[in-house]
C-alpha cells in the first residue's frame, strides 16, 4: 500500500513537519516523488518508520538512530528483539514505582509501617534498570554475570542514607577532578586523591572480593575506549577520561 505524507501521518501519529524533516536528514526517504512532488510511501518505510519511533520512545537520538539503522548488518527482528527487551524493563521498573507509592500511601494512612529503605526501591530500581539497558552487555562480558548481579543486589539493599553517600561521593570525585585535570599532573595529591575517593565510592557497588587494583586500573581503561563513559567524563573538564585513567594507573601501581 501507498501513503502520501499527509495519509502516514494520519495513522501514525508523526506530523507531516517531522516526517519531511526526516526526510531532509536522511532517515527516512520516500520510495518515490511523484510528478507533483507529492512523497510517496510503501511498506517498507512504514516498517522503518515503526522502528524509528521505538528508538526515539527509548530516547535514541536521531544521529545515532540513522547510524544504527544505515549499518549493513542492522537486522530488523533483531532490533525489535531489543525493543521488547526494552519494554518489558521498562514495564518492571514501573510496577516497581506504582508499588513504592502504593506502600507510601498507606504508610501515610498509617495502615502498614514502611522502612527507610522501602522508600527508595523504586528510584533504586530505575538506576539498575537504565545500568544494565545502557551498559549491561559490556560489563557482564568483561566481569562476568556473578559480579554485576551482586552490585545490583547491594545497590538494591543500600539503604537512604548509604545510596544518599554514593551520591555525594560521586559529586565530590567530579569536582576533585576539576581541579586536579586544571594541574595536568595525574600523579598529583588531588589526583590521586580523588582516586582514593574513587575507590571508596566503587566498592560501595562492588563486593568486597570483587575489589583488585588491577580490575580498578581496567575500569579507567574502559572510561576511555567506551564513547558513552568518555562523554561523561569528558563533561565534567576536556580529557578528564583519560586523565583518570592515567590517575589510576598510578594510583593502582602503589
Amino acid at each position: 500500500m501507498e501513503y502520501t505524507v499527509s495519509k502516514l501521518a494520519k495513522i501514525s501519529g508523526v506530523s507531516t513537519r517531522t516526517l519531511r524533516y526526516y526526510d531532509e536528514i536522511g532517515l527516512l526517504k520516500p520510495t518515490k516523488i511523484r510528478s507533483n512532488g507529492y512523497r510517496i510511501y510503501g511498506n517498507a518505510e512504514v516498517d522503518k518508520l515503526q522502528q524509528i519511533l521505538f528508538y526515539r520512545e527509548m530516547g535514541v537520538s536521531l544521529e545515532e538512530i540513522i547510524k544504527l539503522m544505515s549499518d549493513p548488518n542492522y537486522d530488523q527482528a533483531e532490533a525489535l528483539i531489543s525493543h521488547k527487551k526494552a519494554l518489558i524493563q521498562k514495564k518492571e521498573q514501573l510496577e516497581v514505582l506504582i508499588d513504592t507509592v502504593e506502600k507510601t500511601i498507606k504508610y501515610l494512612k498509617g495502615e502498614i509501617e514502611m522502612r527507610d529503605y522501602e522508600k527508595f526501591e523504586g528510584f533504586k530500581q530505575k538506576l539498575v534498570d537504565e545500568n544494565e539497558r545502557e551498559y549491561g552487555k559490556e560489563v557482564r562480558s568483561k566481569y562476568g554475570d556473578e559480579v554485576v548481579d551482586a552490585s545490583n543486589i547491594k545497590l538494591m539493599n543500600m539503604t537512604k542514607e548509604q545510596y544518599e553517600e554514593a551520591q555525594r561521593l560521586s559529586e565530590e570525585i567530579n569536582a576533585m577532578l576539576a581541579e586536579a585535570i586544571k594541574s595536568g599532573d595525574p600523579a598529583g595529591k588531588l589526583a590521586q586523591k580523588a582516586c582514593q575517593l574513587h575507590k571508596q565510592w566503587l566498592c560501595m557497588f562492588w563486593s568486597e572480593d570483587t575489589y583488585t587494583k588491577e580490575a580498578h586500573k581496567g575500569l579507567g581503561r574502559v572510561y576511555v575506549e567506551d564513547e558513552r563513559f568518555k562523554a561523561y567524563y569528558d563533561s565534567i573538564a576536556e580529557g578528564c577520561a583519560e586523565f583518570l585513567s592515567k590517575a589510576l594507573d598510578v594510583y593502582c601501581a602503589e
